[in-house]
């Protein structure tokens, strides 16, 4: 019964072939070794002397090629360079533009900043990119891609000056100069990008200084104000001293370590609240702290909170009457060393009325007023409000109308209006120590304490700033946050725990300062009437600058005369007066809006209302690079890529000026990486000395001992590592790297070796006649293709590296290349077997060079120029992804092999130390499914030339229904169960099986070293016809 079972299930699997001769085999005839007759051990036996082993060992065929397994030094770098030239990498990406394609991938490149040699930073963000895209690249994809940069604003304007400063030069000298240091900037960056094998047209990027770029960016600019979410205003920025410009939040960088003079200082309630004077209560004064003494002076109001509870205390050591928060007494009693009694209790709303003296300015009296933005982390529980030296107070103010008056200027010192005592100090030094000796002369000083705290500092000078008022041009992110919101909703974000910071950091910009004080950089496009100083700006006179921009540059908003920027057209559409009444604006827009406006100048996507064709925006582009997404695309980008730091930075900016414009964000996917430190986890620091240069790592340094890389090092520490953390690099990863390539090398040298004289084209065998076990391989190689696809569809390379280093070690090393070497090496050279063999070999070197080829395209070519089957000339790259297929995937063979390998690994475990080669395996396997498989591998009883006894690497396999009873005295017995699942687990059957091993009375083969011999000195019958043939 159980045998018409297992027959009823061999005719259900599509393809098993024809059963043997013995009935029952769900696999098709097994193959054997090519055997020859068993020949008597006559003169041409060989007769084990020294030349004959030589002559045996020239008819082995071992592994031959010319690949280098190593190469180190300059030699390294030559090879990388010449490949790069013989392979065509300088015009890849255009010959793919021009190539028809179903499918188009874009990433779009964020553009670094244009002020220095590239650095780690830069190979972890471009490598990472250049991997995801030459993975589309070889998949079929059009690969859109445009490498640009940041070209505009401070740091570069600070580096090209040096020394010298602004003093004396005219904007366009000093443009001229910013201009000259970037251009430098990029050509050292793009030839370092080049090197390390990056796929672009090199003579074809995209710079934020480009007329072209700047009439897109004036175009979002336009579209926005004409919306309303551009506006100028009057009030508090972050403000550079050191820069004497406004600053955005993305510009600042946070000190931990700053240290502040926090005092805390009293308002004497002049008109008390109805509440405390109720109680009769006189002489109370209001308790403030404030780590920013400096801006006292210019104190409109103290705040609290409406729903808290308020207290006024007693101090016990000097009777002085004050109001703090309840809550707060206890750490107020220990900050000043005082008991404070309790006099009377009220809420804060009851606080409603009062108005305090200013401690400083005689005469002048500042109201209490209800705040939402008071704490009870720290201080008392009042707030000192300066509304034009906060974000917070300026709100109050504009809600309770007070003044939100500046007395600080540009240089950050106290202007007249602080009085004579104060003018002409800066704010933060003498400033503050005045602004403290004042209070302390008045009595109203309580405490000074130092306050280490996390304090903004201007991204570039590395110096504090302050907050005060000036007129500045704004985005209104209040009213594009819901929308943004919405947009990054169906945004894939990779890890998608960064969603949050990016959802925090939206919520944190109420509104985005985008003027700026300087010269370098894309003018605000503004003229303002001489008279009232009242702003000129639309669609006129926006478009007009735009073209302008794009025909001359933007530094013909300082060349043309006022007459040229605003003519008579437009100043009539304008309905304005005449141009004589006008001078142009003299900011510069963020460089955070110029990049988040890159969607537009590189994506290519009309906007509404500009009757431009889409490719116009891109002239200065070859038509093949100009053409717009394929139709399906929304000209949204597949993926933005960048460090952590863009969360607050390119990724958002880019957001809101797209929802701004188009109401939907200007990426499909965001892929936040980590940033590139020390091995010890720190930050590269030139003081620590722990700062990696990729031009050492890739060519070496000075030093001897700093070895040479290569650029593959570089890209394969890139792949490997974890990108969505910390980044580590230095001597111990990047020699990881080169050990690991150097494993990978020998593996390749060991397929190339093996298909010496092998051309797939000619000598190509059918799956369908294969052995069995390569059968198997090539249904491992397509899940490994599988697997591998499946990573760098997720950016995660160093998956792909993880599924390639197990697939050659399990897969490859310890299994299926251990099995082989004798039929390879020993079998005759045209024999099925052995073609069999190298069929395998070639697909999975075929597949393994194609899975590592967008890590390490160097390494990826240089073996296809080895590799068999190719035409002169032929690239990897440009011959497509790994090549796998349905067919690999057969009933039954997966269940044959693997039940076959879990007999061995019993086998193996029961005779640890000893060689399995020197053993006659018996296996006894009651009638079943598991007995047909194995007689698959197996058509005799006895073999010594069987397919399964190549998988045992055993001398002679009996296959048996049940073991022996003269078994010999020596015999090593041992038995397991194999589980058998076909058909998704509709037949399943868990197999018992016993196995006899014997040491083998047969002798060692002087050629193939198998014991299949007669006699110590008497070849085998497989070998003695191979080395007649021979000779």
């Amino acid at each position: 019964m159980l045998l018409c079972r297992v027959s009823a299930v061999g005719r259900t699997l599509a393809g098993c072939g024809r059963r043997s001769h013995r009935g029952g085999g769900l696999l098709p005839r097994a193959l054997s070794f090519s055997c020859g007759r068993r020949q008597g051990g006559g003169s041409d036996g060989g007769s084990g002397g020294v030349s004959a082993q030589g002559l045996y060992r020239d008819t082995v065929l071992l592994p031959r090629s010319e690949f280098p397994v190593r190469l180190t030094g300059q030699e390294l770098l030559d090879r990388e360079v010449q490949t790069q030239k013989e392979c065509g990498f300088a015009d890849l990406y255009s010959w793919q533009r021009e190539r028809k394609a179903k499918k188009e991938f874009c990433l779009h490149d964020g553009p670094p900043y244009a002020n220095g040699d590239p650095h780690v930073g830069h190979a972890l963000n471009k490598i990472l990119k250049d991997i995801r895209n030459r993975f589309e690249m070889l998949r079929g994809r059009q690969v859109h891609y445009i490498p640009g940069w940041d070209c505009h604003g401070l740091p570069i304007e600070l580096k090209a000056l040096g020394e010298l400063g602004t003093s004396g030069l005219t904007p366009l000298q000093i443009r001229q100069k910013a201009r000259e240091f970037a251009e430098g900037a990029v050509a050292r960056q793009k030839a370092a990008f080049q090197r390390w094998g990056l796929m672009a047209d090199w003579d074809q990027c995209y710079y934020t200084y480009d007329g072209a770029y700047e009439a897109a960016q004036l175009k979002v600019f336009q579209e926005m104000h004409s919306k309303g979410f551009i506006y100028q205003d009057y009030k508090p920025v972050f403000w550079s001293p050191s820069s004497r410009t406004a600053l955005a939040e993305a510009e600042l960088e946070y000190n931990p370590e700053h240290v502040s003079r926090a005092i805390y200082a009293t308002f004497p309630l002049s008109t008390p609240p109805p509440g405390i004077a109720s109680e009769g209560l006189e002489g109370v004064s209001v308790l403030v702290w404030t780590t920013q003494p400096w801006t006292i002076p210019t104190n409109q109001a103290v705040c609290y909170m409406p729903n808290a509870q308020y207290s006024v205390v007693k101090r016990t050591d000097n009777s002085q009457l004050l109001l703090v928060a309840t809550e707060r007494t206890a750490s107020m009693a220990a900050l000043l060393g005082t008991e404070l009694e309790t006099v009377g209790t009220f809420t804060g709303s009851q606080l409603e009325g009062g108005i305090c003296k200013h401690p400083t300015i005689p005469d002048k009296e500042v109201p209490l007023l209800p705040a939402n933005h008071v704490t009870m982390a720290k201080g008392t529980g009042l707030v000192h409000t300066a509304p034009a030296h906060g974000m917070d107070d300026y709100s109050v103010a504009s809600q309770f109308k007070l003044s939100v008056e500046c007395m600080v200027d540009e240089d950050g010192k106290f202007t007249e209006l602080a009085g004579p005592e104060l003018q002409n100090l800066s704010v933060m030094t003498e400033g503050t120590d005045k602004v403290i000796s004042m209070l302390t002369e008045c009595g109203a000083l309580v405490k000074e304490e130092q306050c280490v705290h996390s304090y903004p500092y201007d991204w570039r000078t590395k110096q504090p700033v302050v907050i005060r008022p000036s007129k500045q041009w704004f985005i209104n992110t209040a009213l594009l946050k819901d929308k943004a919101k919405e947009a990054l909703q169906k945004v894939r974000v990779l890890p998608e725990s960064a969603r949050g910071s990016l959802l925090t950091m939206l919520d944190r910009r109420t509104y985005w300062c985008i003027s700026r004080q300087r010269s370098w950089g894309v003018p605000i496009p503004v003229f303002y009437h001489r008279e009232t100083g009242e702003a000129l700006i639309n669609k006129h006179t926006v478009s007009h600058i735009a073209t302008l921009f794009k025909e001359k540059g933007s530094d013909c908003w300082w060349e043309l005369p006022v007459e040229t920027l605003l003519p008579e057209a437009v100043l009539n559409k304008s309905k304005a007066g005449p141009v004589t009444d006008y001078v142009r604006g003299e900011d510069v827009l963020d460089i955070w809006f110029d990049s988040g406006a890159s969607w537009a100048a590189v994506l290519e996507e009309e906007m509404e209302g500009d009757s431009e064709e889409p490719e116009s925006r891109l002239s200065w582009l070859p038509a093949q690079l100009r053409k717009p997404l394929v139709p399906e695309s929304d000209s949204r980008a597949d993926a933005y890529v960048e460090g952590k730091d863009q969360i607050g930075g390119w990724f958002q900016s880019s957001l809101l000026t797209s929802v701004a414009v188009r109401n939907k964000a200007p990426y499909k996917s965001l892929v936040v990486h980590g940033f590139a430190v020390s091995e010890k986890g720190e930050k590269m620091s030139k003081s620590l000395g722990n700062v990696v240069d990729p031009d050492v790592v890739i060519n070496g340094g000075k030093d001897p001992s700093v070895p040479a890389y290569g650029a593959d090092v570089l890209r394969w520490w890139v792949a490997e590592s974890n990108i969505f953390s910390e980044v580590q690099i230095g001597p111990a990863a990047l020699n990881s790297a080169r050990d690991s390539i150097g494993k990978l090398r020998n593996t390749l040298k060991f397929l190339l070796g093996n298909l010496q004289g092998f051309d797939p084209r000619v000598h190509a065998v059918d799956p369908k006649e294969m052995h069995y076990i390569d059968q198997y391989m090539l249904h491992l190689l397509r899940d490994y293709s599988i697997k591998v696809t499946d990573a760098y569809s997720e950016f995660d390379a160093g998956r792909a590296i993880r599924v390639l280093q197990a697939f050659i070690t399990r897969e490859l090393s310890s299994f299926y290349f251990s099995i082989i070497k004798d039929r390879l090496y020993c079998d005759p050279d045209d024999s099925l077997g052995r073609r069999s063999c190298q069929t395998v070999l070639e697909e999975i070197l075929d597949g393994v060079t194609r899975s590592i080829a967008p890590i390490l395209p160097h390494l990826a070519e240089e073996v296809y120029l080895h590799a068999p089957g190719h035409d002169e000339g032929e690239t990897l790259f440009k011959s497509g992804w790994i090549k796998s297929s349905s067919v690999w995937r057969r009933p039954g063979l997966e269940e044959a092999v693997e039940g076959a390998c879990a007999i061995r690994d019993t086998f193996l475990s029961s005779i640890p130390g000893k060689h399995a080669a020197q053993y006659d395996l018996t296996i006894a396997i009651e009638p079943g499914l598991l007995f047909e498989l194995m007689e698959s591998l197996q058509e005799q009883p006895t073999s010594t030339s069987s397919q399964l006894a190549e998988l045992m690497t055993v001398a002679r396999v009996n296959l048996t229904g049940k073991l022996p009873r003269d078994l010999a005295p020596d015999a090593l017995l041992s038995s397991g169960t194999f589980l058998i699942n076909l058909e998704g687990g509709v037949i399943r059957e868990d197999s018992a099986y016993s196995i006899a091993a014997v040491p083998t009375a047969a002798s060692r083969c002087p050629r193939c070293r198998r014991y299949t011999a007669d006699s110590a000195d008497c070849l085998c019958p497989r070998c003695q016809p191979i080395v007649s043939q021979a000779h």
